[in-house]
C-alpha cells in the first residue's frame, strides 16, 4: 500500500465533501481522491473530477449519468450512477477509507457496504448511527473496522481520549452553541421563517443540518450517535449551551477529571484528523486566540422550547426502532418547513405524532429499519396540511 490514504468522499458536493477537498488540496502528499459522488449536483461533481482525477465518480441521479459522462469522457474516470452503483463503488480494492457526508437516512446503505468489505470510515454522516447504531457498531467489530467521527463534537470526545481508552468514561458533555434562537421563547419560534433558521451564529453548513441546529435536533441526534460511537449509556451523555463554540466537547473521566478539546469553528481540523489519524498533519487552519475570548459562557438547553431536544433525548432511551423514526420524521418535517409547508414549531408536532403512532420494535433487524424509515416517511407526509 502506498503512503497515500486513497480515499472515497460520498456526498462530495456538500459543505463538508467541499471542505474536505480544501483539506486534500492543503495535503497532496498525504491523500489521493479514489471516487466522488454526489446525488444530483452534477456541474460541481464535474469539476471536482476534472481537478481531482478520481479513479470513479457516482451521480445519484441516473437521469443525469449521460451528462457527466460526456462532461468526463476525456478523462480516465469511470462514471456510474444510481443507488445501487453508490453501495457497490465504496468496495473497490484501492479504496483505504470512505468519507460518508451524505445527508440523512441516505448514508446507511452504502456505510454499510464499505463496513462489510473492511473499509474505514470516517464518519460525517451522524444519521447512520442514529438510524442503525447498534448495527452498524456491531458489523464494524466483527469485520474490525474503525469509524473515526467528523462531527466536531464526537471528534473532540474522540481526541480527548486519545491515550485513554483503558479508563472509563463516567460522562461526555456535547456543546451546543444554541443556534441562532437561543434564549427566545415558543411565542417567538411559532413566527419565525427558514430564512431566519438558516443564518448559523457560528458554522457554515447546509441547509439541513442549520435547520436542525436551529432547533436543536442536531443536538439530540449527535447524543444518540454518541452512545453508539463511545458505547454509552444515556444517561451518561449531556447537552450545555456553550455560544462561542470553541469549546468542542468535554469528557469526564471517573475520578472526576474532565478533558475538552478547544479550537476555532472550522470543520477542516475534524476532517482532516479523522482522514490522517494517529498522525496530526501541519496545517495552516487559523488559529484561536485566548485574547480575542476573554471569557467563554455555557448555560443549560431548554429542552421546554426546543421539544425536538427532548424528544431526540426520550428515543434515545427508548431505544429499538424510535430513533429511526425520530430522524426519518425530522427529515420529512424539515424538508417541509423549508417548502413554508409548516411553522418551525409545528416540526416537533409532527415528529412526536410520528413517533406516538410507528410501531415500536425493540430489536430491529436491517430490514425492520428499513420498513420503519419507510412507513414513518408516509405517515409524516400524510400529516402535512394540504
Amino acid at each position: 500500500m502506498s503512503e497515500k490514504k486513497h480515499i472515497a468522499i460520498l456526498g462530495s458536493a456538500g459543505s463538508i465533501g467541499t471542505q474536505t477537498l480544501d483539506v486534500v488540496r492543503g495535503q497532496r502528499s498525504h491523500f489521493e481522491v479514489e471516487v466522488l459522488s454526489t446525488f444530483n449536483n452534477a456541474d460541481v461533481l464535474i469539476r471536482q473530477a476534472q481537478e481531482f482525477t478520481p479513479n470513479a465518480v457516482v451521480i445519484g441521479d441516473e437521469k443525469k449519468y449521460n451528462y457527466v459522462r460526456e462532461a468526463l469522457s476525456d478523462l480516465p474516470v469511470k462514471v456510474y450512477a444510481g443507488e445501487e452503483a453508490l453501495a457497490q463503488v465504496v468496495e473497490m480494492d484501492d479504496i483505504d477509507i470512505v468519507l460518508t457526508a451524505m445527508v440523512g437516512y441516505s448514508g446507511l446503505k452504502p456505510t454499510l457496504n464499505a463496513i462489510r468489505a473492511g473499509k474505514q470510515i470516517a464518519l460525517a454522516n451522524k444519521e447512520t448511527l442514529v438510524v442503525a447504531g447498534e448495527l452498524v457498531t456491531r458489523l464494524a467489530r466483527e469485520k474490525a473496522v474503525n469509524i473515526y467521527p467528523i462531527d466536531s463534537e464526537h471528534s473532540a470526545i474522540f481526541q480527548c481520549m486519545a491515550g485513554e481508552w483503558e479508563n472509563p468514561i463516567e460522562k461526555i458533555y456535547l456543546t451546543a452553541s444554541g443556534g441562532p434562537f437561543r434564549g427566545r421563547d415558543k411565542a417567538f419560534l411559532k413566527s419565525v421563517r427558514k430564512e431566519q433558521a438558516l443564518k448559523h451564529p457560528n458554522w457554515d453548513m447546509g441547509a439541513k443540518i442549520t435547520i436542525d441546529s436551529a432547533s436543536l435536533m442536531n443536538k439530540g441526534l449527535e447524543m444518540i450517535e454518541a452512545r453508539w460511537l463511545f458505547n454509552l449509556q444515556p444517561d451518561q451523555i449531556d447537552v450545555i449551551v456553550h455560544p462561542q463554540s470553541i469549546i468542542h466537547s468535554i469528557v469526564q473521566f471517573e475520578d472526576g477529571s474532565m478533558k475538552a478539546q478547544m479550537g476555532l469553528p472550522d470543520m477542516k481540523l475534524p476532517i482532516q484528523y479523522a482522514l490522517a489519524y494517529p498522525k496530526r498533519l501541519k496545517s495552516d487552519f487559523p488559529r484561536f486566540n485566548f485574547a480575542e475570548y476573554p471569557s467563554l459562557s455555557f448555560e443549560k438547553a431548554d429542552t421546554d422550547t426546543f421539544r425536538n431536544l427532548e424528544l431526540a433525548i426520550h428515543a434515545m432511551r427508548q431505544g429499538g426502532n424510535k430513533a429511526c423514526i425520530l430522524n426519518a420524521a425530522n427529515e420529512i418535517a424539515v424538508e417541509a418547513f423549508l417548502k413554508d409547508q409548516i411553522g418551525f414549531l409545528e416540526m416537533s408536532e409532527m415528529i412526536e405524532a410520528c413517533l406516538e403512532k410507528i410501531s415500536f420494535i425493540a430489536s430491529p433487524s436491517y430490514e425492520d429499519y428499513v420498513k420503519t424509515d419507510t412507513e414513518t416517511r408516509m405517515l409524516a407526509k400524510e400529516l402535512l396540511p394540504v
